[in-house]
């Protein structure tokens, strides 16, 4: 370890994982130096869609439940792009969308972007990657930066799999579920590592993207389970009379709240995205009701869960639980008839917001729940950190390893968001958005609608638009100038714009250029 690193005070918890692993190993006989990185990405995971929230009765999550107990709980962490590419390159590049310029689920990643595995493969780590690559779309073959590739093209299938392994595909057959297959993969390469050298895996699900497939064992798990509609769920005009019992609750949870409503100033584009593709009143244009969509979901959601579940138990089987740090994260959010839509791409808080569990044994510290702002550009920086490798200039995140080792107050960063619109989902328009610890300012860039500000301790379902109100100015204005100085200071003033070739995807002008 190098003498720079040492005289840091991040390196006690890098000499922790050393002096327990040196005492605590069962099969291991060589020990790495440095800890090994596990990182386990989900797809479309909400913040809250676990357990021990409370916020999806009967939804049983017993390792996310584990890890926030025994480890660390980022109870605030966002996304600077919620949408699957965009977010998968900012995570690995520690970058904004417009710095990296993977604007959308199409764009390949530009030669001159460079990921954060590259450096730790460089630095002595063995590398791994396995799952949803997702950026270039149809492209599956493996990338710098890994010793070790499994992929699939696109979004892949949650059935009988075709995966490109080190560069030759394999077609799987007999009801191959890809979570469980990705995850036998994962734990079987873990094996191989008898060096002594450490190790980054990167274990990147299919799971829980739409259209929802459960596992066979998980099917019909939640079919009885109710669904608590979310306050905002029909603040504009519902047709569906599938939904009117919803309608009638979520209205009761507002009075029983007290939540203020302003019901005129709520963007004209939520409105009209209602009966759309991710509106909850034509949801994927009918192909399935609400609440099959809503359980389907959270029996998909199991499989990754007991994926986490058989990593923490190869680590503690093979003594290697104490010289491992073990990530778990959304991609992104995802609404469920919050402001009556679907989907991400928005930046309210279902959309915005992604959980974000970490495994790590920190020396006076066991545990602990995080309620600093943590961003998915924050996470090479720091997993490079961990492993004790000096920041990279290009990176625009910040280390958060702070985070683990401390009680006291660590000063909070501003969340700055981006979003492209998209000519295949043109619903959704161009937005940025700026959040603090307790305010989000959001700018609907391109058309004529009003911008929002919400006071999310007050108003924690985004209901109650400030933007006029007379003692909230001088902070609207505030949080705008703060946007686009951000999008100044980090070249982000020119709107990415790329050739499309894909047709569009909306009600109106459904399958054509």
């Amino acid at each position: 370890m190098d003498s720079s690193y040492l005289k840091n005070g991040l390196a006690l918890l890098i000499l922790n994982f050393v002096m327990l692993s040196a005492t605590s190993q069962k099969k291991i006989t060589s020990v790495p130096q440095k800890p090994n990185i596990i990182f386990i990405l989900a797809d479309d995971h909400r913040y809250d869609a676990m357990g021990f929230t409370g916020a999806f009765p009967g939804l049983e999550t017993p390792n996310m439940d584990r890890i926030a107990k025994e480890g660390f709980y980022f109870r605030n962490a966002v996304v600077t792009t919620a949408l699957c590419s965009p977010s998968r390159a900012s995570i690995l590049s520690g970058q904004y969308a417009h710095r990296h310029r993977v604007v959308d689920n199409q764009a390949p990643v530009p030669a001159d972007v460079h990921f954060f595995p590259e450096i730790l493969q460089k630095a002595g780590y063995a590398t791994a990657f396995l799952g949803k690559w997702h950026m270039g779309e149809e492209d599956d073959k493996p990338r710098v930066g890994f010793n070790y590739w499994a992929s699939f093209r696109g979004q892949g299938e949650y059935y009988n799999p075709v995966l490109n392994i080190n560069g030759k595909r394999i077609s799987y057959t007999d009801s191959t579920y890809t979570t469980d297959l990705l995850t036998d993969l994962a734990v079987d390469w873990m094996k191989q590592q008898k060096s002594g050298k450490p190790y980054f895996l990167y274990l990147s699900h299919k799971g829980v993207h739409a259209m929802f497939q459960p596992a066979k064992r998980h099917r019909g798990r939640y079919q009885h389970l109710a669904f608590q509609p979310p306050p905002s769920m029909f603040l504009t005009a519902g047709e569906n009379d599938s939904l009117k019992e919803l309608h009638s609750i979520a209205d009761r949870r507002i009075r029983e709240g007290g939540w203020k409503v302003n019901y005129s100033d709520i963007p004209s584009w939520v409105r009209n995205q209602r009966y759309s593709w991710h509106g909850v009143d034509y949801l994927y244009h009918g192909q399935m009701s609400f609440i099959s969509f809503y359980r389907q979901y959270l029996e998909t959601l199991l499989a990754v869960d007991d994926s986490i579940g058989r990593v923490l138990a190869f680590l503690e089987a093979e003594g290697l639980l104490e010289n491992t740090v073990v990530f778990y994260m959304g991609d992104n959010g995802f609404s469920f008839g919050e402001h009556g839509l679907i989907d991400k791409r928005h930046a309210y808080e279902e959309s915005m917001r992604v959980p974000l569990l970490a495994y790590a044994p920190v020396p006076g510290r066991s545990r602990g729940t995080v309620d600093n702002l943590v961003r998915n550009i924050d996470i090479a920086p720091t997993i490079l950190d961990i492993a004790g490798i000096k920041p990279q200039k290009q990176m625009q995140g910040q280390s958060f390893l702070d985070l683990f080792k401390t009680e006291r107050p660590v000063p909070q960063k501003m969340a700055f968001y981006e979003y492209y619109w998209e000519y295949a989902f043109p619903q959704t328009p161009t937005i940025f958005a700026a959040r603090d610890e307790r305010y989000k300012y959001i700018y609907n860039h391109g058309i004529w609608d009003i911008n929002e500000l919400y006071d999310l301790q007050n108003d924690p379902y985004e209901m109650n638009n400030l933007i006029r109100s007379p003692e909230h100015q001088s902070r609207a204005k505030a949080m705008r100038d703060s946007i686009f100085s951000w999008l100044e200071r980090t070249g982000g003033d020119q709107i990415p714009l790329r050739k499309i070739d894909t047709r569009r995807n909306d009600h109106k002008f459904q399958g054509i250029y």
